[in-house]
């Protein structure tokens, strides 16, 4: 498989009251076409910014990003990026939210609302077309948010900390969710957590950060014995509690 993400030796500093702050340094990994990776790091250590970067909504002090081998300069159509918080407008139905990228886009064409209902249709979410975010529960408003993302048709979702404003039960359960449909779609995915268990359970490898300035400690490729792989299932085999300890003792703090 080819290479769709480079991290190139990325450097990130910026100005505080207490002066200069190096937030990340010598950053370098690269993310495979259809590979899911994910970062965990200590509290503070630059996950997000360095997701900021990849995405393009934040230049780098030093060091490149290249997206299927062109210099990410900007906000790029290829990268999906998906928050904390779902961010659904409460006032426009489930159908008007997934559309707002497309408008934002100026691509709100037919076929492309037809794609839309598609999408909602498949994961579960067409029945609920015109009801108002209120109306869902957390885990389909992640997935209403997913689907926002996906009909724009981006080749890379960035996830930052995207399950963590949901209740564990229901976290697990959107961790399925989730990894099935980013499976389904083909995409690529970079997801920013503080949970290692989240990070083993979802992703092919972990990149593991020191504290800051951020730097690259470890990267731990997961392999995992079982005849399917979902997130949930992926918690019970055998060498899940390896790779636990392995990161927790890299990360060295509380994450």
């Amino acid at each position: 498989m080819k290479n769709v993400v480079d991290i190139h030796d990325i450097g990130m500093k910026y100005q505080s009251l207490d002066g200069e702050i190096i937030a990340l340094e010598h950053i370098s990994f690269s993310v495979l076409d259809g590979e899911f990776l994910s970062i965990v790091g200590p509290s503070g250590c630059g996950k997000s910014t360095l997701l900021s970067i990849i995405s393009g909504l934040l230049p780098a002090t030093t060091g490149e990003v290249l997206v299927n081998g062109e210099k990410v300069s900007g906000a790029s159509r290829q990268i999906g990026y998906m928050l904390q918080k779902d961010q659904l407008f409460e006032w426009r139905t489930i159908f008007q939210n997934v559309l707002l990228g497309l408008e934002i886009q100026k691509g709100l064409t037919p076929e492309a609302k037809e794609y839309a209902l598609s999408l909602l249709n498949t994961y579960g979410l067409y029945e609920f077309r015109n009801s108002y975010p209120s109306q869902l529960s957390g885990g389909m408003r992640q997935r209403a948010a997913l689907i926002r993302t996906l009909v724009t048709d981006p080749k890379i979702l960035l996830l930052d900390e995207a399950f963590s404003a949901l209740d564990y039960q229901t976290r697990l359960a959107v961790n399925d969710d989730i990894y099935a449909i980013i499976k389904q779609e083909n995409k690529t995915a970079i997801l920013v957590t503080h949970d290692i268990a989240e990070s083993i359970s979802m992703s092919d490898r972990v990149v593991v950060l020191s504290k800051r300035p951020g730097s690259v400690k470890k990267i731990c490729k997961i392999e995992l014995s079982g005849e399917k792989r979902t997130p949930l299932l992926s918690r019970e085999a055998p060498e899940f509690r390896g790779y636990f300890q392995s990161i927790w003792k890299e990360l060295d703090v509380h994450v």
